[in-house]
């Protein structure tokens, strides 16, 4: 496994968790990484993203203001805070690593994608 996704769980609304991605990648730290999500039912969603050295760090619409990616190169980890969490945050999230170094949206800028760690948030 190259990447190991960790830290969901179910929270109430208005609460916090923070999610990790593990990389254990050789070259991990020249990769971008990116969070994305997937609710039932529904298409996997970009939540954001991060560049190799954090420079260039953006999210979607829906959880900016509210989640933060950061990443740590010396553990090759990246993190996403979720603070006020909503009932429409509950998700499986996806933790994957770009092709290149640069920060990106689309899925298809990611080669290689972690299991994926459940998020239910309660109203």
């Amino acid at each position: 496994v190259q990447l190991q996704a960790s830290g969901g769980g179910l929270v109430q609304a208005g609460g916090s968790l923070r999610l990790s991605c593990v990389n254990s990648r050789r070259t991990s730290s020249n990769n971008a990484m990116g969070w994305f999500r997937q609710a039932p039912a529904k298409e996997r969603e970009f939540v954001g993203t991060i560049s190799w050295n954090a420079a260039t760090i953006s999210y979607s619409d829906s959880v900016k203001g509210r989640f933060t990616i950061s990443r740590d190169n010396a553990k090759n980890t990246v993190y996403l805070q979720m603070n006020s969490l909503k009932p429409e945050d509950t998700a499986v999230y996806y933790c994957a690593a770009g092709r290149r170094s640069y920060a990106s949206a689309r899925t298809s800028d990611y080669v290689y994608w972690g299991q994926g760690t459940l998020v239910t948030v309660s109203s």
